[in-house]
């Protein structure tokens, strides 16, 4: 049985339902079609959709895992295994520096080759650098025990290849003993 065991839930800070609300306003407002949106954004809808897409925000590191879900009408859940995370950094535009936010980028291996889908955007997370340090520190600790896993000896219940393995190194030795008597 997988024993993932949750670590942290990651909380989020209100204040980007106010980012959300006024990134949304800018790209209605440089849209044609949208002019016609902002004033029933700016008059509640853009407020209770904010609302809704900050009660969506989740995320949550495991023993082995880091699990985000967000959206509304696209709704996105991710889950990374946390050896296949290549990079966290922060990300923090003059908006996002405004309301003291920051946003945690997920660069993850692999990818298929389309743009964009080895990436993920954590924004708002409350104590960004202390839950960016507990993803790498446990990153570490689960790349450490995959890799002691790998070096360790063959059990003893694979007697089939366990004796392959020995006949192996009995032939390797002869050659060895007839390579030095030469």
């Amino acid at each position: 049985m997988d024993n993932n065991e949750i670590i942290r839930d990651a909380t989020f800070n209100p204040k980007v339902k106010t980012y959300i609300f006024l990134i949304v306003l800018f790209y209605l407002i440089v849209s044609f079609i949208g002019i016609v949106i902002v004033p029933f954004w700016v008059f509640g809808l853009g407020q209770w959709l904010s609302n809704k897409f900050f009660l969506t925000l989740k995320c949550q590191l495991t023993e082995k895992q880091l699990k985000f879900s967000k959206g509304l009408v696209l709704h996105i859940e991710k889950t990374i295994p946390l050896e296949n995370i290549q990079d966290l950094s922060f990300i923090g535009g003059p908006v996002l520096r405004w309301f003291g936010l920051t946003l945690i980028r997920v660069e993850t291996a692999g990818g298929g080759g389309h743009r964009g889908t080895n990436m993920m955007s954590i924004p708002g997370i409350n104590d960004a650098e202390e839950f960016k340090t507990l993803i790498l520190n446990q990153r570490e600790k689960v790349i450490k025990a995959k890799s002691q896993g790998y070096t360790a000896a063959p059990s003893t219940t694979s007697t089939g290849s366990d004796k392959i393995l020995l006949d192996i190194k009995n032939e390797l030795s002869e050659i060895k003993n007839i390579l030095k008597s030469k």
